[in-house]
């Protein structure tokens, strides 16, 4: 009883179950377990007055009466069971896509259904079937995932990037594949490595459909997150001095970080890396970064590629694609303040520890601490790993878009532990 399995997409996927949900579950199935038993106890035990004096008088009877009472405690055994599994649906808030809805699209059916091995059973993984991969959180957004696969088959995309990431932000995600090509960008004077890295890039080669701005220019002019004020401009304005000259002492210089590594920094991870200044510096140090982004009101996957950088194009509530262990460094600033339960920020944190390797660095790049609870909690939270802190500040800045204001930003570097 301490979790439930469903049939989504790419397979059984395991949740567990809350501690007040599981105390009503488990009282739940007591209450049946001692119903059964007591139905048991009387059909085994139950015999009519008029054959007291005689009690092998009907046998037949008293056959079809216990048959008749053991065909009710068989009935109710499978009412509870569909009951149970009915409320931890309901509890868990998640359901299977179901395919036979009306006005869903036809090629969201055809990825969906398994497909058979033609071999059949496959000696090497068990597997006798291909399962689409498609997220749970799907069935929430079933019309708009039926909108996202409405496409004639071999034509043109529709230009709903848009959609796709509106999808993605509400949890579904990974979405299905599509069977037709993706809307083109010419993409003239793009430039080798090293000179991508700080060329300006050019508003005809992204697509700005969707898009409040149109240009570059007017991305500039707006405070578009903490850590992306004027991001995009690579000729003037502080991202030229990002990483090579403090303002601040929470301002930490990336030659200082590197030298902290053990074992070499080689490659990263950045999350919310905005246009991709860290790992453009890093890559002047010959170290390989890969940049957690999403479209968020700019289009800053097409303007980090363009730069001749690696952009991932995944919200923060998937499962990162790598295996164990495989980062020396991994850069966070606040774009790792996700919203909602304490709960989910711990998730997302145990899985950066996973693809972290032991002796490597996290770097904490000015966190935006909004209040004393929530410094106090993430600091507790970073304690349970059991990190070693190489440097550690707490320090008041101005904020970036000049309102005068004060604000408390943290700023860490953190070795991950050998864990036997």
């Amino acid at each position: 009883m301490g979790s439930v399995s469903l049939k989504i997409g790419d397979g059984t996927a395991r949740f567990k179950r809350a501690t007040l949900c599981s105390s009503a579950v488990n009282i739940l199935m007591l209450f049946s377990v001692i119903t059964t038993n007591l139905f048991a106890l009387y059909a085994f035990t139950f015999s009519p007055k008029q054959h007291l004096d005689n009690p092998f008088h009907h046998p037949h009877r008293n056959i079809s009466l216990i048959s008749q009472h053991v065909s009710l405690i068989i009935k109710e055994i499978d009412s509870s069971q569909r009951k149970l599994a009915q409320m931890e649906k309901e509890l868990l808030g998640y359901d299977t896509l179901d395919l036979s809805r009306p006005n869903l699209a036809t090629e969201l059916k055809l990825f969906l259904q398994h497909h058979q091995l033609p071999l059949g059973k496959d000696s090497r993984t068990g597997i006798t079937e291909m399962v689409a991969s498609v997220g749970h959180s799907c069935e929430k957004s079933a019309d708009l995932l039926s909108q996202y696969m409405s496409y004639k088959v071999s034509g043109p995309c529709p230009d709903d990037w848009s959609l796709a990431q509106k999808l993605i932000l509400k949890g579904c995600e990974p979405l299905p594949r599509r069977r037709c090509f993706a809307k083109t960008v010419p993409k003239p004077g793009l430039t080798s490595l090293p000179v991508s890295l700080w060329k300006p890039v050019s508003d005809k080669i992204v697509t700005w459909s969707g898009l409040g701005c149109k240009n570059f220019n007017c991305l500039n002019s707006k405070k578009l997150s903490k850590d992306c004020v004027g991001c995009f401009n690579l000729t003037n304005g502080y991202e030229t001095q990002k990483y090579v000259k403090a303002r601040s002492k929470n301002d930490f210089v990336m030659d200082d970080v590197l030298a902290l590594g053990s074992g070499g920094i080689r490659i990263g991870f950045d999350i919310g890396g905005g246009s991709g200044t860290f790992a453009a510096r890093m890559a002047e140090r010959n170290v390989t970064v890969i940049t957690n982004t999403l479209n968020v009101d700019a289009p800053h996957s097409e303007f980090i590629a363009a730069r001749g950088l690696f952009p991932l194009f995944l919200s923060l509530d998937h499962r990162f694609p790598f295996y164990d262990n495989v980062f020396d460094l991994v850069h966070a600033t606040s774009g790792l303040d996700v919203e909602g339960k304490p709960e989910k920020l711990e998730f997302l944190m145990f899985d950066l520890d996973r693809i972290l390797r032991a002796g490597g660095l996290f770097w904490l790049d000015n966190f935006y601490c909004s209040d004393d609870e929530k410094k106090r909690a993430l600091t507790r939270l970073i304690e349970r790993f059991g990190y070693k802190k190489l440097k550690w500040v707490v320090g008041e800045k101005t904020d970036a878009a000049g309102s005068g204001k004060p604000q408390v930003y943290l700023s860490a570097v953190l070795q991950k532990p050998v864990r036997i």
